[in-house]
């Protein structure tokens, strides 16, 4: 049996360091490690079978494997895409476990009625952020504000001009050990 931890944040800027901890957290608490980690960074308007995760419930995991999500929303953007998802594990004999909400999603009736309504309620708190940020975005608009961040300044400082001498000599220990061009 091998239990697979599935990660996923909509852009590559975004970190999947706190679904990693409360997966981890949950996946110690039930004996379910060692755990092998599919991340994606990718939208979930894109659909389950054209993710990491399409690949990891259709071909990976085989039956009698667990899949650990961090939360019900991280599996798909519509309540559809959530049940597509468990029949899918159902019928191949994965169990399901998401870790948020401390849920084991095992085929049953109790089961699919649980995922049911908690995919209907993270689509619809997705729905109702989505239409504040649309209000609040025509309310600066039409009070005249700038919207969005603010066009490229150059930085007066870095990050890393503290390092600046340590950087600049391991650039200098590396061209000095590369082998020169023949």
């Amino acid at each position: 049996m091998t239990t697979f931890a599935y990660l996923r944040v909509s852009t590559d800027r975004q970190d999947l360091d706190n679904q990693r901890h409360g997966i981890l957290e949950y996946a110690n608490s039930h004996r379910l490690g060692p755990l092998a980690f599919v991340e994606d960074a990718v939208s979930g308007r894109i659909g389950w079978r054209d993710r990491a995760v399409g690949a990891l419930l259709l071909q990976t995991a085989s039956r009698g494997d667990v899949v650990l999500f961090a939360e019900v929303s991280r599996m798909g953007r519509s309540t559809l895409q959530v049940l597509e998802m468990l029949e899918t594990c159902m019928t191949r004999g994965l169990t399901v476990h998401i870790a948020k909400q401390g849920m084991v999603l095992d085929g049953s009736m109790q089961s699919r009625i649980t995922a049911t309504v908690l995919g209907l309620a993270a689509e619809i708190e997705r729905e109702l952020i989505s239409q504040r940020t649309s209000e609040a975005l025509a309310r600066r608009k039409a009070a005249g504000k700038p919207l969005g961040r603010p066009k490229g300044r150059m930085a007066t400082s870095l990050k890393l001009d503290s390092k600046e001498a340590e950087i600049r000599g391991y650039l200098a220990r590396a061209s000095a050990s590369a082998p020169s061009p023949s």
